[in-house]
């Protein structure tokens, strides 16, 4: 027998009949939900409804992982991981989803995007690459058959904020994420560590390599203690031996490595802002917030005189995260941004010092200048800057979108030279820069640190 209905969210319904299905962990319940002409199916084991919260995955399909045995996504892990732990509690449900072959991008496209990837772009530049969105899967046929089914309040089995937003979009009392142990492998682990970065996924909480751990061999735990404590004004960027920060067609994902990644992320969780100009959002489209360590979210600002940025990039148009839009007395914002956006208007041809009292006057704490090349350049030339994180990268660009640049002095006696410390991260090597005498009081804990650092260091030549 089979039940149709049209359920409150009015898509049209079908339930197929219940059977069994042995599997390796256990014995399933199995039947197929047909959600307007799209068959889904979904396993269950004892009676979720009968629990308060049971335990959900909600299983997008995948061709090569699932039934392949690829290792160049975790899907197949996640697969029978997900069985394992719904087996181990006795009760609890499997929701696979027809239809989200690469993230609702189809089979065909995803062999293509996987063609992109061996060329060297990761799983969102590839994507984008083809013109196609970074996620297109649509979660209404599983808020419909979790409703059909009386478990309209569940704990999910998911790495994915994103999956728990879309899901509570649709009514799903999502009360708690659940992580399964997944451990990354040789084949996916880039693959998954640009989930992290650019798609807001959850960063494994303990892991043994040096590259993805929260607490960074080598780095002196007064760098981030000095930015939550003081306000500062510190710049980071990450560039090529030769000088680059991109390629000439803008790829930048990923010039450092995963470690200095991580750094990044500690910094910005002891900000209360960060900045980066308009063209490294139109370039980048980047979220600006913390996700490969533990930390609130700082502020958002973008930097944008001429009011250039597209309200469809993510800082203008995601929330919940604060972002501050600073354009020009002259410019005209649109009016279609999210509700999270406070527009502020500019000094005409405002001073990265004005720009500096401008971000005071809206956000306390230190302020990160992270974006791009031309931004922090100028910051740095200006004299703004009390430090600067500069990564170099072990690879030679030969040409493309320039890192640090301003204008020099004519003699090497007149060079812009200041106290530094250097950290090794991976394969990476950051040099931080102490510019100004405030920054230098606050890291004389360090014997590393040069006897001179109280004294004022030269600012490059305008």
């Amino acid at each position: 027998m089979t039940s149709t209905h049209t359920s409150t969210g009015q898509e049209r319904l079908v339930a197929g009949p219940v059977s069994s299905l042995p599997t390796d962990h256990g014995i399933f319940a199995i039947r197929s939900f047909t959600v307007d002409a799209v068959t889904h199916a979904v396993l269950t084991m004892g009676d979720p409804a009968d629990c308060a919260r049971p335990l959900v995955r909600v299983h997008s399909e995948c061709l090569t992982g699932d039934a392949l045995g690829s290792h160049r996504c975790d899907c197949g892990d996640q697969l029978g991981a997900a069985l394992a732990a719904i087996a181990a509690e006795g009760h609890g449900m499997l929701v696979y989803m027809a239809e989200h072959e690469g993230r609702g991008i189809g089979l065909a496209a995803k062999l293509q995007a996987y063609a992109l990837q061996d060329e060297g772009l990761d799983t969102v530049s590839a994507n984008r690459a083809l013109g196609l969105p970074d996620d297109a899967r649509d979660y209404t046929a599983a808020a419909a058959i979790l409703r059909e089914l009386g478990c309209p309040r569940i704990r999910l089995l998911t790495s994915n904020p994103n999956k728990q937003e879309a899901l509570e979009e649709l009514g799903i009392d999502v009360v708690s994420r659940v992580r399964l142990p997944v451990a990354d492998r040789p084949e996916n682990s880039a693959y998954l560590t640009s989930k992290r970065l650019r798609m807001n996924h959850d960063v494994p909480p303990e892991t043994d390599t040096e590259e993805s751990s929260t607490q960074l061999r080598g780095v002196d735990p007064d760098v981030y203690a000095a930015l939550a404590a003081n306000e500062e004004v510190v710049a980071q960027l990450a560039q090529s031996q030769d000088g680059f920060i991109a390629t000439r067609t803008g790829d930048a994902c990923f010039v450092s490595g995963i470690t200095d990644r991580t750094h990044l992320h500690q910094i910005r969780a002891h900000v209360g802002a960060v900045l980066v100009g308009a063209q490294t959002v139109i370039a980048d489209d980047p979220q600006l917030t913390v996700r490969a360590v533990p930390g609130t979210d700082p502020v958002r600002v973008v930097l944008d005189p001429h009011a250039r940025v597209p309200v469809t990039s993510t800082v203008l148009s995601t929330g919940p995260t604060p972002t501050v839009w600073l354009i020009g007395s002259e410019a005209v914002p649109s009016s279609n941004v999210g509700d999270h956006v406070r527009v502020v208007s500019l000094p005409a041809a405002a001073t990265p010092q004005e720009i500096i009292a401008v971000i005071r006057g809206q956000v306390a704490g230190s302020i990160l200048v992270e974006g791009g090349g031309r931004t922090v350049s100028a910051f740095l030339a200006a004299g703004a800057l009390d430090r600067l994180f500069l990564t170099t990268a072990p690879v030679f660009i030969g040409d493309g979108v320039p890192g640090i640049r301003f204008q020099g002095s004519e003699v090497m006696a007149q060079a812009l030279r200041t106290p530094f410390r250097r950290f090794e991260l991976g394969e990476d090597m950051c040099t931080e820069y102490l510019l100004s005498p405030a920054a230098a009081a606050h890291s004389q804990t360090n014997p590393s640190v040069q006897d001179s650092v109280s004294v004022e260091s030269p600012q490059p030549t305008q």
